[in-house]
């Protein structure tokens, strides 16, 4: 008596997979090291489509952008997202921004520490600082610099534990904004012009510090005065952060002083 089987059909080698389901990363390495995509049967790849440099620089390009994005929508201020130079009036320093971002390209080109690390741009309320120090960051993040912008009040909120957005760790809060190419820091010692809290002070010497040290550029906008003026309360930022460390900020700074009437008064005074 015989018995008839069924041939069994071959079991797929453990760990293989069939070309179509190479992942696009491994396809690129075959292509970089001289495969023939065309033999193996791949179609050619498109070109991308925001014209950014075809290496693995691509991804790491968008997403800084995307970051620069996220960060002024986070404050509330991304109708200045389409703000260039070419938007900015004479008293807000388009041509002195330009210059400084060239400066800043220039020394990453070459793995160098900036010649001026900081741009201080000061200045009554509703002159104009925010919007020029958010077109600065915009030239800055289409020509390849990590940028990120964050309100000064806003940074100190964010280093307090479960406080910051995405679910970040305060340790991250302060990596980005501590090793990112350019930052922006606006309204400087903001809301502490009569007092500010001991935690304030050492979050505020430990960013701007840790960015002094490692060659990183800042701009800071503010309504405050450097020191305190004769006959006035008002604290300077001297007062706030310390002799030693507004002089290490002063000692590697431009100065953009934007002054001008307030942009955002009403032409009319409203009568309530």
């Amino acid at each position: 008596m015989s018995v008839t089987t069924d041939t069994p059909t071959a079991a797929p080698a453990r760990g293989m997979n069939a070309l179509g389901d190479l992942s696009a990363h491994l396809l690129r390495v075959l292509e970089k090291n001289g495969a023939d995509m065309s033999q193996l049967g791949v179609p050619p790849q498109p070109e991308p489509e925001d014209g950014l440099w075809e290496d693995v620089a691509v991804p790491q390009a968008r997403a800084r952008r995307n970051m620069w994005r996220n960060s002024i929508i986070d404050a509330a201020h991304d109708d200045y997202l389409a703000f260039r130079f070419d938007h900015l009036d004479d008293v807000q320093k388009p041509r002195m921004l330009q210059r400084w971002l060239d400066s800043l390209i220039e020394a990453k080109k070459q793995d160098a520490r900036p010649g001026v690390l900081n741009m201080i741009i000061p200045g009554p309320i509703g002159s104009g600082k925010t919007a020029a120090a958010i077109s600065l960051g915009n030239e800055a993040s289409e020509r390849g610099l990590w940028t990120l912008f964050v309100k000064h009040a806003t940074y100190l909120t964010w280093r307090q534990p479960d406080s910051a957005p995405r679910n970040l760790k305060t340790w991250q809060v302060r990596q980005q904004f501590v090793e990112c190419d350019l930052l922006i820091l606006d309204e400087l010692c903001g809301e502490m012009d009569m007092t500010a809290t001991r935690f304030a002070r050492k979050e505020t010497v430990d960013l701007i510090d840790s960015r002094l040290a490692a060659g990183r550029p800042t701009a800071y906008t503010t309504n405050l005065r450097s020191r305190r003026q004769p006959g006035s309360q008002a604290m300077g930022v001297v007062d706030i952060l310390g002799e030693r460390l507004l002089s290490r900020l002063e000692s590697s700074a431009h100065l953009a002083k934007v002054v001008g009437p307030d942009r955002r008064k009403p032409a009319k005074p409203l009568d309530w």
